[in-house]
């Protein structure tokens, strides 16, 4: 089982491309290292997410590179028709930025609260009492069911650390909602 900081990337593959470090962890050792330490164990998002999040990229940058194509070509003659180039260099850059952000984002499960971690340029992390916590909810949209992913949304008594983690495996999602609120209602009951 690997842990670590939620900027590690566990070993490359062939490509040389970093893989994310994931550890499943049954949900009573969750945010203690096997050996009893305090570091947390950081859970990456599945690849699910990256794939959904790529293909919308796809369909969108696609349909727009091919209007840049088409119309500018048709109604002012083909050189013009060039400017589908900057659609499709817009495409390659966010093919390799959704990988980059999906890679930053980890949660981790202590004693006390939960952590999320995100973000490339900015990095932000989340801490979340449990005792804090008044929803949990687990919601798919259309998109997200289609590729059998789901969103946990935490909603605390300050607006501002309402947290989500996007893109969780449906069973995850709800073990994990489960899990925040049978912890919430144990830690807010002895406030």
């Amino acid at each position: 089982m690997e842990t670590g900081s939620p900027h590690d990337t566990g070993t490359a593959d062939a490509q040389g491309t970093p893989t994310p470090v994931t550890a499943d962890v049954p949900a009573a050792d969750a945010g203690t290292e096997p050996d009893g330490g305090t570091e947390p164990v950081w859970r990456a998002l599945p690849p699910g997410l990256l794939t959904m999040r790529r293909l919308l990229l796809v369909v969108w940058l696609g349909l727009l590179t091919l209007a840049t194509a088409l119309v500018p070509g048709l109604l002012a003659g083909p050189a013009w028709g060039a400017f589908a180039v900057l659609p499709l260099a817009l495409l390659l850059w966010g093919w390799v930025m959704l990988e980059r952000n999906w890679r930053s984002w980890r949660y981790a499960e202590r004693a006390d609260d939960l952590l999320i971690s995100r973000g490339v340029l900015w990095h932000e992390e989340t801490v979340v009492p449990y005792g804090r916590m008044q929803l949990v909810e687990v919601t798919s949209g259309p998109v997200e069911r289609h590729f059998g992913l789901a969103s946990v949304q935490l909603h605390t008594a300050a607006a501002a650390t309402d947290a989500t983690i996007p893109g969780l495996d449906p069973a995850e999602a709800e073990r994990l909602r489960d899990r925040l609120t049978e912890l919430g209602e144990a830690r807010s009951a002895g406030l």
